[in-house]
């Protein structure tokens, strides 16, 4: 803030404060009690998390923040980021009334859910928090290329309980702040000693406070409020502040639920008969000594404008503010009142305390003291809503149809990768210019390093590669300038997919679009498949490439082998996944994926070509192999293009007699046309499907049936179409480096005979012919299938290769 700000409007904050705890409660109130009588509905509390942050964010939402600043709510305050909104005139009150059910209010922010400018999705897993810093850093990347300067700078805030400082991802990106230089980012932890099931640790803000000052940020401590501060300058108030120093959380919370005469009791017992201090404490009321010792910073007005006005600088800012769970409501300081609700006779009473008539519950200025019109004059000048559409458009960049590679005879969808991004890194187009890529400490093993070498690695500060300067040979140029476009981690996978996350919405919180790719080791998705999932719900845009896929990694064992991540692509909400074979059909995926991801999220309709919902985009997840395989020479029809991108191609038509469909996804490619060769010889008019993606296949398809449910009777899918013309006797044998219930469900699709080969154990050493032997995905593994789904005179080679 320019400067202090004025006695009468810290009037009007103080009742916008005590506006902003009855909506808030009445609204979890509301959605518990009243609405449980017609619908049964039961829902928890989160009453008292609530409470604690009531004061904290009025400061913030009517007096500090400015439309260029980003907040990420402590989910369970979520009712009073709605309460505020709805005061700001941003939110509705039927949406508010229905907190938590269809379509209403959710009960976490949302950016996808909820309609009243929600900047991050937050959830109970810290996520939210991260997703701060590495905005602030997408923020200082966008700026250092020259983008979004017509924009003031923003804080990336995030409002924080202290039991959320458990999540390991919390720290783990704290690091990765400090390797990049944060920048412009606050940290707001409630600070009220109580998490889900008991009261924290003693000493933990200690902790807290050494481990952000050697990260480098500035921590703010905030403690008592201006009630305490001024007793403790009167007699005998250092004695008292000693006294709340020395208090366990513990005996603290107890006291502040048992309230006035339980605090005189215990002061008086453990300091005994000391004149000043005697006399202040005996100065006042029960009723007054309560609201003395719980008067701490977090639920201060006046100590909480002056600490964030305060800082006038871009460093990183933690505040640690000590507040009271539960505070104004009955069961405050209470170990239990974490899912607490007020009973309806406590919230009678809560309604008369705050003056509120009943029928009158939704009322705006309903309780409140001052003038209506003073307040709509005050809610009209505030900084924070008068930026308008905090959501932020950016262009659709043009995406080339085609992508040049020069595919080799024998390649890897990994190394034809590598490959693609070199010929782009050529590029001068806007498109390219906006492309970021990122990898956790695996940048050259997977096959970034020519994009690298071209493009450079993005730092503040420009930093030499010592190699190239000391003319030592090296296959890489390891150079950082603030013009780069390589974002290199460290081996952290939630810091992967949270700067993911962020990168993916630049367009949204920065008005700058990016293109954001992003590598790692297929296997280690499961490491951060709680950021990627927060990525997919907040509707970020992204690539992301996965390699090496299931065991193809032989060597390295079980650990480095990925079995269940074909599941996770196609299980996964928001996000494509492919997994090509070849070079050509990675080149199209990857044309394809450069358009998808920019495409807006609305309410566009599944297309009638594929009953995807392609209009609306999403992120895309590609599964690549390290195993080179022999290229297919082909031409690229338009036909093919659009079958790669729907999901699967023939590679070898059926006839009108087919007895066997081997359908193949990823590096198994070369074992299934080997073994569809050996099968056809004794098999009459065998088909080999190639799948690029399980994903799309049976989202298409789930979704055509859902419109025949609907009525619309001719919707037919791309692999109703692809499998229209299969014989009712013809069995299917589906195979994959991956787990075998991938493709298993397209025996379901018009009800034929299906033996699902694939990945369903943990693996052992070995080569990769070993491996495939050993889990029986090998070319006589897959023969074996087709006799057994397909009987008759025994195929010849079945017999010749045991």
């Amino acid at each position: 803030m320019d400067e202090a700000i004025s006695q009468d409007d810290l009037v009007i904050l103080g009742e916008l404060e005590r506006k902003v705890l009855w909506l808030a409660s009445w609204t979890i109130h509301h959605a518990n009690h009243v609405r449980e009588s017609t619908d049964g509905l039961k829902v928890g509390g989160h009453q008292a998390s609530s409470a604690s942050l009531a004061t904290i964010m009025t400061a913030l939402y009517f007096g500090i923040l400015r439309p260029q600043d980003r907040v990420a709510v402590k989910p369970h305050a979520s009712p009073n980021f709605h309460a505020i909104l709805y005061l700001l005139g941003k939110q509705t009150c039927e949406k508010l009334a229905n907190f938590r059910g269809y379509k209403g209010a959710q009960s976490y922010p949302s950016r996808t859910k909820d309609t009243d400018d929600v900047d991050f999705s937050t959830g109970s897993v810290g996520l939210g928090v991260a997703q701060t810093l590495f905005s602030s850093l997408v923020q200082d990347y966008v700026r250092a290329h020259g983008w979004g300067l017509d924009r003031a700078e923003g804080r990336m805030v995030a409002l924080i309980g202290d039991a959320e400082l458990d999540e390991g991802n919390i720290f783990e990106c704290l690091l990765e702040g400090w390797k990049q230089g944060l920048r412009n980012c606050w940290w707001i932890v409630d600070y009220n000693r109580q998490s889900l099931d008991a009261v924290i640790r003693e000493g933990l803000w200690q902790r807290y406070e050494e481990l952000f000052r050697n990260f480098g940020w500035e921590v703010v401590i905030l403690k008592y409020g201006s009630l305490l501060e001024a007793a403790f300058r009167a007699p005998g108030g250092d004695i008292l502040r000693q006294w709340i120093d020395r208090c366990p959380n513990q005996l603290y919370s107890a006291l502040v639920f048992q309230g006035g005469a339980a605090w005189r009791r215990r002061l008086n017992e453990e300091i005994g008969d000391q004149g000043p201090v005697t006399r202040l404490i005996e100065a006042r009321s029960d009723e007054e000594l309560a609201r003395l010792m719980t008067n701490l910073a977090g639920h201060d007005l006046p100590t909480l404008m002056d600490a964030f006005g305060r800082i006038r600088h871009d460093r990183p800012v933690c505040f640690i503010c000590y507040t009271i769970k539960g505070y104004g409501l009955p069961f405050a300081g209470h170990k239990d009142n974490h899912a607490g609700l007020m009973t309806p006779s406590q919230m009678d009473n809560f309604r008369q305390a705050m003056n509120i008539r009943p029928g009158h519950e939704w009322a705006r200025f309903e309780g409140l003291r001052a003038d209506p019109e003073q307040l709509q004059a005050f809610l009209d000048k505030v900084d924070f809503a008068a930026g308008g559409e905090r959501r932020l458009k950016a262009p659709r960049l043009p995406a080339p149809e085609e992508l040049a590679v020069n595919i080799q005879q024998e390649m890897s969808t990994q190394f034809g990768f590598g490959a693609i991004l070199n010929e782009l890194a050529r590029d001068k187009s806007e498109l390219v210019s906006r492309i970021v890529t990122t990898s956790p400490d695996v940048t050259v093993s997977t096959n970034l390093g020519s994009w690298v070498n071209r493009r450079g690695l993005f730092a503040h500060e420009a930093l030499a590669d010592t190699f190239k300067s000391e003319r030592i040979p090296s296959t890489f140029n390891w150079e950082f300038s603030a013009k780069g476009q390589h974002i290199e981690l460290g081996i952290a996978e939630m810091n992967l997919f949270i700067l993911l996350s962020a990168l993916g919405l630049s367009h949204a919180i920065n008005g700058e679009r990016l293109i954001p790719i992003g590598t790692l080791y297929d296997p280690f998705i499961a490491r951060g498949f709680d950021a990627l999932n927060y990525a997919c719900y907040q509707d970020a845009r992204f690539i992301l490439v996965a390699t090496p896929s299931g065991v193809t990694l032989a060597p390295e064992g079980g650990a480095h082998q990925s079995i269940a991540e074909p599941l996770i692509g196609m299980a996964q909400d928001g996000l494509a996944a492919f997994e090509p074979a070849y070079v050509d059909e990675l080149a199209v995926i990857l044309a394809f994926a450069l358009d998808y991801i920019q495409r807006d999220h609305g309410e566009g309709g599944d297309s009638e070509h594929n009953w995807l919902r392609d209009e609306t985009g999403g992120s895309i997840y590609l599964r690549l192999s390290t195993r080179p395989i022999e290229q297919i020479k082909r031409t690229m029809t338009p036909a093919l293009r659009q079958a790669i991108v729907d999901g699967a191609y023939w590679l070898r038509e059926p006839g009108p007699n087919c007895q066997v469909v081997i359908a193949y996804m990823g590096a198994v490619a070369a074992e299934a046309i080997q073994a569809t060769g050996f099968v056809a010889e004794d098999r009459r008019d065998v088909g080999l499907l190639a799948v690029t993606s399980a994903d799309r296949l049976n989202a298409g398809w789930t979704a055509a049936m859902r419109a025949r449910e609907r009525g619309l009777v001719d919707a037919r899918s791309h692999i109703e179409r692809l499998f229209a013309g299969l014989p009712p006797h013809c069995g299917l044998v589906t195979v994959l480096d991956g787990h075998p219930a991938t493709l298993a469900w397209l025996g379901a699709v018009n009800g034929h005979r299906v033996r699902p080969l694939g990945v369903e154990h943990f693996g052992q050493t070995g080569t990769i012919a070993d491996l495939y032997r050993h889990y029986g995905i090998d070319t006589n593994a897959i023969i074996a299938a087709a006799q057994s789904v397909a009987p008759g005179a025994p195929i010849r080679h079945l017999r010749a290769m045991w």
